[in-house]
């Protein structure tokens, strides 16, 4: 089983996780099962059916935790070496939950501001990483920890992440303004939803959105019209939003002035 890395892995895995639930169960195990096999360089007409059963079964004893489900975390551990589990979990460990911080990665990381991330911009990413994770690592494991990650997530092949690709990694949790109807209700109920809203991006607790407040806004506000945003269409929209925004021409967005823009009278 070592022979599987964790982008050979994520490859099988995700082929059965069709909805990334996390885990696999009922029919779809033997199937997995099967196709891991495979995989590993077993020929098909040696893959019996007491053979898939005596791999099930050794691996819902060591893995199954929640009643007939093979989550991945379990499998990970189990099948793949210790620094390329981690590669493929930290993104499940650790979701953000808000897209501010999301935004602040994605600049921290973007240094050209090119709206893409190159694998020399994702080689500092992950050494980062590691180290916030005090883990050590040497030069030639980064190396082939970028690869691994660039054939990973990067979907198109290009040799670049963007926006939607760092999102994946990450693992960003669902747009936090799907959980409001902005044609909703009364004004009452529109001003409730708003001071909710602006507290959620207002992460610096100032009274003003800035820097990576305004991107976790904006992007969070376009990717409900537009579901695949680029690193080029934020810039564009956060500029249009700046705009027409910051009245007092500060490089804020002030509370009031959001509740403008939106048509909300504060009281």
């Amino acid at each position: 089983m070592d022979r599987l890395d964790a982008a050979g892995f994520l490859q099988i895995w995700q082929h059965f996780d069709v909805e990334d639930a996390g885990y696999i169960e009922g029919k779809q195990l033997d199937a997995f099962f099967k196709h891991m096999l495979e995989k590993l360089g077993v020929k098909r007409d040696e893959i019996t059916k007491d053979k898939l059963r005596r791999l099930r079964d050794r691996f819902k004893s060591a893995c199954d935790t929640a009643g007939g489900r093979l989550q991945i975390q379990e499998m990970a551990t189990v099948m793949l070496p210790e620094e390329e589990n981690f590669l493929l979990l930290f993104r499940r460990e650790t979701p953000l939950d808000n897209s501010v911080e999301f935004m602040r990665i994605w600049r921290s990381y973007d240094t050209d501001s090119s709206g893409y991330i190159s694998a020399a911009e994702l080689k500092g990413f992950l050494q980062d990483l590691f180290l916030q994770h005090q883990r050590s690592i040497t030069a030639e494991q980064l190396e082939a920890y970028t690869l691994t990650m660039m054939k990973m997530f990067d979907k198109n092949r290009d040799g670049r992440l963007d926006l939607n690709d760092l999102a994946r990694i990450l693992s960003l949790k669902e747009n936090f303004l799907l959980k409001f109807k902005m044609d909703a209700c009364s004004q009452d109920d529109r001003r409730r939803d708003f001071e909710k809203i602006f507290a959620h991006y207002d992460v610096s607790k100032t009274g003003a959105l800035e820097g990576p407040e305004v991107d976790g806004f904006v992007k969070d506000m376009m990717e409900l019209v537009k579901p695949s945003l680029s690193g080029a269409d934020l810039d564009k929209f956060r500029k249009a939003l700046m705009g027409h925004c910051d009245i007092n021409g500060d490089g804020k967005i002030q509370k009031n002035e959001l509740a403008l823009c939106l048509g909300l009278k504060l009281s």
